[in-house]
């Protein structure tokens, strides 16, 4: 290397150290110090070659991740290392190393940025910064995401709020409620920069406030205090932690699709930001806070104006009585087919609102994956139409009395499956033709009644007619003439036995 570096510069005569450093795919300042040595330096150089290093096994895919994310930082190199090389036993300090080694001979070098940090009170200030990330593949579409990272100013607690479209006030609201929910407490005050999300105007330091969200924080409890303009260093906390969800969150990460990239976040969030050793504090950020500062968090209870928030998501249903959600189908009823409805999402459920009713029409658990369909086989016919038209029948079958007892029992029996029990008995009556007045009342008089046992007693009977007494062999509703023939047919062959 050290030898075409001179050969392309020819004592000046040749190209320029920047064209050098272009062709050669190295810093500028490689080509420098090169250049700079003497002949007994370039000696001792090449005398004292550094020995091999456990690193330099995978030093190739080092540097495709530095050249593809020239950002990446070592630590989130260690991650991508250990992910796809579990075998691998190095320590931080000397991934570190290396890569700042690299990063020296390699053309992707970075600038990395430090603020100073002060101390606070806990449970006091939450530090609150919108970013974006451009060029996110989700699904192989380069995506612009829109985060929200808020920062407990004490132990460094951190949550992030993404959103596939720019942020407006609502959706600011409900990710300062996911985040507060997270923290299981609200602070006294929150700190952001001039964003119209919070202050519409300012002048001579006099701020007007967005109305909308200035109601949210009188019902949540906090104050607002806006930072001067142009003074990031005044929520310097959340401005590193900015960079910190870009850099070692996001940056270089591949989705599959949104439900994805959301998983993907409250993981890292979880195990990964708020258990590192926070540079600053020297404390893991979730541990220091439940010793020192959950304690000092206000209660928090998400202000109902909220809740109205989450039911404005809405979907338009399709033809087959189905709505999309995060990439999953759910059925509603075929009365709504092709209409708009509202959703919101209430702990593992999906409910389904009638917007015009402000009703509940429908709740799913909530899908994983995606690709899948939540049916409710009730959504597409009408159980109530249909349990009427079994009792109906029913009370064509064996008359009104008779059949409202019947379907009293039944209900009170088999309450979850009274439907299926009414078809049941009108089956098995019809199939064991002529059933008596008489067997039906001996039915009405059991305390329970279930399709089956109406099943078992007319087999019963149909296989021992011998057991029928005469007022039993009646068939059900005879008309009165066939009645009178019947009783004297039966009082014939009683005589005639008897004689």
């Amino acid at each position: 290397m050290i030898h075409k570096i001179k050969s392309l510069y020819d004592d000046g005569n040749g190209l320029g150290k920047k064209a050098i450093a272009r062709q050669l795919g190295i810093s500028v300042n490689t080509v420098r110090k090169y250049l700079a040595m003497d002949e007994v330096a370039m000696s001792a150089y090449l005398s004292n070659r550094p020995r091999h290093k456990q690193l330099d096994d995978y030093r190739d895919y080092i540097i495709h991740l530095l050249k593809t994310f020239p950002q990446l930082s070592a630590v989130k190199v260690q991650r991508k290392l250990k992910e796809k090389y579990p075998e691998l036993e190095v320590s931080s300090r000397s991934i570190r190393r290396y890569v700042n080694t690299l990063r020296e001979t390699v053309a992707c070098k970075s600038k990395r940025y430090y603020q100073p940090v002060l101390d606070m009170v806990p449970g006091e200030q939450c530090q609150v910064d919108p970013g974006e990330l451009r060029g996110v593949l989700i699904n192989g579409v380069e995506t612009t995401v829109y985060f929200v990272v808020f920062v407990l100013s004490f132990s460094r607690l951190m949550h992030v709020s993404v959103s596939d479209k720019p942020i407006d006030t609502e959706r600011f609201i409900q990710m300062h409620d996911a985040a507060f929910r997270y923290f299981g407490g609200v602070t006294a005050e929150c700190v952001y920069d001039q964003t119209k999300l919070v202050v519409i105007e300012e002048l001579y330091r006099e701020l007007t406030v967005n109305a909308r969200f200035n109601e949210y924080a009188t019902h949540a409890g906090f104050r607002i205090h806006a930072c001067e303009g142009y003074d990031p260093e005044s929520k310097g906390k959340v401005e590193a932690g900015v960079k910190y969800v870009k850099n070692n969150a996001l940056y270089g990460e591949v989705f599959a699709d949104w439900a994805e990239l959301e998983s993907y976040l409250a993981d890292w969030l979880d195990n990964t930001a708020n258990q590192r050793v926070h540079a600053t504090t020297g404390n893991v950020p979730q541990v220091y806070y439940d010793q020192h500062e959950r304690a000092q968090m206000k209660p928090y209870l998400s202000p109902a104006m909220v809740q109205a928030d989450e039911a404005l998501m809405t979907r338009k249903v399709d033809k087959t009585g189905l709505i999309s959600y995060q990439s999953n189908k759910y059925s509603v009823p075929m009365a709504y087919q092709q209409a708009t409805v509202g959703i919101r999402v209430e702990g593992e459920y999906l409910i389904i609102m009638d917007l015009e009713k402000d009703k509940e029409i429908a709740r799913h658990p909530l899908t994983t994956g995606h690709g899948n369909i939540s049916k409710n086989n009730h959504h597409y016919r009408d159980p109530a139409q249909r349990i009427e038209q079994l009792e109906q029948a029913l009370r064509a079958l064996v008359g009104q009395a008779q059949a409202d007892t019947l379907a009293a029992l039944l209900k009170q029996s088999e309450p979850k499956i009274y439907k299926d029990q009414l078809a049941g008995v009108i089956q098995e009556i019809k199939k064991h033709q002529p059933v008596t007045a008489a067997l039906l009342d001996k039915l009405c008089q059991r305390p329970r009644l279930s399709a089956t046992q109406v099943r078992d007693f007319l087999d019963a009977y149909q296989a021992h007619p011998e057991r029928l007494t005469p007022a039993d062999a009646v068939p059900v509703h005879a008309p009165e003439g066939q009645l009178d023939a019947y009783r004297a047919l039966i009082t014939q062959e009683v005589s005639h036995v008897s004689h």
